[in-house]
């Protein structure tokens, strides 16, 4: 009769024909399965401070949501411009509304075809775009006025914002590019500086 095998302990190996020694299959590590390593796991996306319904109960449309975000964004650009001459801050608007220029084009082309359906929209975009940016020229135009660089009696006072918003709109539509900050420049030293008296 044999004499009765041991257990294996812990640190035992068992003889394989090769001549190896392998650990018990009982003691071998754990395979780990696929997926991210320990610690290494993506933070959970934030949760949003409400939900859809939430926003639909308050704007029951989606121009009227964006009409309210408009109002809410509404900034003059035009406002900070004080450059102490009135050629020098027509200039300087010219620059500015060349850089702000794409972005404005693209939400308004973005737009356009609600704006034509829904009058809320419409207002909010000319309240959150246009409305202040005509006040600050205005601005511009009172205090040339009052330092005496320019008559405040000239008709051509009142179609500098026309001229502005004009030029920003007709160039993607005539020549399929932005007008940016030196084609706006150069608009108003030729068409805007000239019919105001200024150089």
């Amino acid at each position: 009769m044999s004499p009765p095998r041991s257990v294996a302990s812990s640190d035992d190996t068992v003889p394989h024909a090769s001549g190896t020694h392998l650990r018990p299959a009982a003691h071998r590590a754990p395979r780990r399965r696929p997926g991210p390593r320990p610690g290494r796991r993506r933070p959970p996306a934030p949760r949003p401070l409400c939900s859809k319904s939430t926003l639909y109960r308050q704007w029951r449309t989606k121009p009227q949501f964006v009409a309210a975000a408009l109002r809410s964004s509404g900034r003059a650009r035009f406002a900070l411009i004080d450059t102490g001459t009135l050629a020098g801050d027509l200039r300087e608007a010219a620059r500015c509304a060349g850089e702000w220029s794409p972005g404005d084009a693209t939400l308004f082309q973005a737009l356009g075809h609600a704006v034509l359906q829904d009058r809320e929209l419409a207002q909010a975009l000319r309240e959150a775009l246009v409305d202040p940016e005509i006040a600050a020229l205005e601005g511009i135009l009172r205090r040339g006025a009052e330092r005496g660089e320019v008559d405040a009696d000239n008709p051509a006072l009142e179609y500098v914002p026309a001229q502005f918003f004009g030029v920003l709109r007709a160039r993607p539509v005539l020549e399929g590019r932005n007008a940016d900050p030196d084609y706006v420049l150069r608009f108003v030293e030729a068409a805007v500086l000239p019919a105001l008296g200024l150089e």
